[in-house]
């Protein structure tokens, strides 16, 4: 009687047969070689050190002179009005802008025509043109309403208005751009759902709109920022002009103009992360979050 085998399957756990694969030998994973990468990085890590040497280590900076004009109150004052007029004028740039943006998206033609006006006069000149047209208005009007417009538009009320007019002509773009960027569905979602229009705007289309209009409003507030050292050429004592009102005194140009480069990058670095803060709040729930 022949021996009894085991009949029964072999068990799913038991371990997979090992193939020998004799002598042959078993392929090895090479990482790619990025030697012209690692290079260029070199290269320019080079560069940027002996670029950065040089400007520490040159007397003609006068980094002493820096130091000692950075905190003075000349140079605190013309921060604060620098500061000032950016806010000002962002703020009522912006709340034109809006205006002019439901103007041209509304269905009245003469609206339409009038805010496609206005967007390309102050978008077709440059606004150092216009700040000196508005402080030679005078000239033009002498009197408005029976008022002096001499002796009423000081230099500061000229340069929140001209720059505030100039802003709200790409503010218009920006928030039209945003309210086009909601889907139309939305929109007729809320109408189904009976919202009026106003809380169709408050609470459907504009915090969509928001996610577009943010990253640009962003940038031209770091713009607003840096385009308000144009107000000096009409004596206006913002940043850049109380450091030149220094300079043409001690005549230490350098120095005193690296002071206003220091403390508009400075300005503008904090601008930029309190700006990715907001995009980031904006943007919650979408793929862009991060």
């Amino acid at each position: 009687m022949p021996p009894q085998t085991d009949l029964l399957p072999p068990s799913s756990s038991a371990p997979p047969p090992v193939k020998n694969d004799g002598d042959r030998a078993v392929p090895r994973i090479v990482p790619v070689r990025r030697t012209g990468r690692w290079a260029a990085a070199v290269a320019v890590i080079v560069l940027l050190a002996l670029a950065l040497d040089s400007v520490i280590r040159n007397e003609a900076f006068q980094w002493d002179v820096v130091l000692a004009y950075f905190g003075t109150a000349t140079v605190l004052r013309g921060l604060w009005l620098t500061l000032w007029l950016t806010a000002v004028v962002m703020v009522l740039g912006f709340a034109l802008g809006a205006l002019l943006a439901v103007l041209r998206l509304s269905g009245n033609p003469v609206l339409q025509a009038v805010s496609w006006g206005y967007v390309w006069l102050f978008r077709s000149t440059p606004i150092l043109v216009q700040l000196l047209f508005w402080f030679n208005i005078g000239a033009l009007y002498p009197q408005i309403l029976g008022v002096n417009t001499v002796a009423l538009l000081g230099p500061v009320s000229i340069a929140v208005i001209g720059l505030t007019l100039h802003e709200a002509a790409y503010a218009a773009e920006v928030v039209r751009g945003g309210i086009l960027s909601v889907e139309r569905g939305q929109v007729e979602a809320a109408q189904s759902l009976g919202l009026g229009p106003w809380r169709r705007f408050r609470r459907i289309v504009l915090p969509q709109a928001m996610r577009s209009i943010v990253p640009p409003a962003g940038n031209m507030l770091i713009g607003t920022l840096k385009g308000t050292s144009i107000v000096s050429i009409i004596a206006v004592q913002d940043l850049l002009y109380s450091v030149q009102l220094v300079y043409h005194r001690t005549y230490e140009v350098i120095p005193l103009l690296l002071v206003a480069t220091l403390w508009y990058a400075l300005v503008t670095s904090l601008l930029s992360i309190g700006q990715r803060y907001v995009e980031r709040y904006y943007a919650r729930g979408t793929a862009g979050a991060r």
